[in-house]
């Protein structure tokens, strides 16, 4: 999977298995990949004590641990049974999203379900499955793309565990991704998933300041941050022009022209911002160099949109987690257009 879909291994699916309007085969397949997951789970102490445990596996699970701890003592986290289990899932990823936007639209197809509302992608716990669902939406007519995810969450809907796929982590990302899901849990609105991805991505980050000044560790790379934000900001550069593209109501064949012709302009800005930046920094060539199409672009923005909203939001707060969760509640009963309206006021 190409370097800048990190952010996309953070992507919650949320509650599929609870759907009653999806078709009957996906939801046995649903539901059968989360039975396996619940039946499969063993308590971190347990592992860690074994004497029988590796040693290496024994110190990550033991670092999540701690990190598990930290989000309800310190992030007023939930405070509950997830993440204090584990399962070796013996495959790369947990869940594969397929992502499917029309040929000429930047607009994603959307899945809805009763609890978690609709959202731009269909998760699925096989891979073959989800690779036949995006030949499927490939076959009339849209454009797909398949990633891999290697966490998930139910809302609090089951104590989510540990995942062998998470662990492929380093330290940073595997206790940001706790941080990250147990938000989820905390407050979530129901078809806005650039509200609910961007404020787990906020108390992930923040959460991570403060986990790493608990352990006496310097601050995280923030030039390596710098550099992914401006990335995400030129991938949301070619969606707009694309957007634009498609807006003009030309005919098909002047509207393929342009969408490919738009894709090597990318390519080449992408080129003339790496060279300048950091010629030696080739953290995105491969997503640059894919075959690019509408589905690939739609999940950046969603996990950092409002982000620094969020930031601001937790500064007026005085850092305190009890009161800025206050004024998220606050946000999240909002109406969507007044909520956005508030959230660029805080941007």
């Amino acid at each position: 999977m190409p370097a800048p879909w990190y952010r996309s291994t953070l992507l919650t699916v949320l509650s599929i298995l609870i759907s009653a309007c999806a078709d009957v085969r996906y939801l046995a397949h649903v539901t059968h990949g989360q039975a396996q997951l619940v039946r499969e789970r063993r308590p971190l102490d347990q592992i860690i004590a074994a004497p029988d445990t590796d040693t290496q596996l024994a110190a990550r699970l033991a670092l999540a641990r701690d990190a598990r701890r930290f989000a309800s003592q310190h992030l007023d986290l939930p405070d509950n049974r997830s993440y204090t289990s584990y399962v070796d899932l013996h495959r790369p990823y947990v869940v594969w999203n397929v992502f499917a936007a029309p040929r000429y639209s930047v607009e994603p197809v959307l899945h809805c379900f009763p609890i978690a509302g609709c959202v731009p992608y269909r998760g699925y716990f096989d891979e073959t499955r989800a690779k036949a669902e995006a030949a499927r939406l490939q076959a009339r007519g849209d454009d797909v793309f398949v990633g891999g995810v290697a966490a998930y969450s139910t809302l609090g809907w089951f104590a989510d565990p540990i995942l062998s796929s998470m662990l492929r982590w380093d330290d940073d990302e595997l206790a940001g991704t706790i941080f990250h899901e147990l938000a989820h849990q905390l407050i979530y609105v129901k078809d806005d998933t650039a509200f609910n991805e961007s404020f787990a991505s906020f108390v992930q980050q923040q959460g991570l300041r403060e986990w790493r000044a608990s352990r006496g560790l310097s601050s995280a790379d923030e030039q390596r941050q710098r550099s992914d934000d401006e990335f995400v900001k030129l991938v949301l550069d070619l969606r707009e022009r694309l957007r634009q593209l498609y807006a003009s109501g030309g005919d098909k064949a002047a509207m393929e022209a342009g969408k490919q012709g738009e894709f090597e302009d990318f390519r080449a800005r992408y080129r003339q911002w790496r060279d300048a930046r950091s010629p030696n920094d080739h953290a995105h060539d491969d997503f640059v160099a894919a075959s690019l199409n509408n589905a690939w672009l739609l999940p950046f923005g969603l996990y950092d949109r409002w982000v620094p909203a969020f930031a601001a939001l937790f500064a007026q707060s005085d850092s305190q987690w009890p009161a800025f969760y206050a004024r998220v509640r606050a946000l999240a009963k909002l109406t969507p257009a007044r909520r956005g309206a508030e959230m660029k006021a805080l941007k």
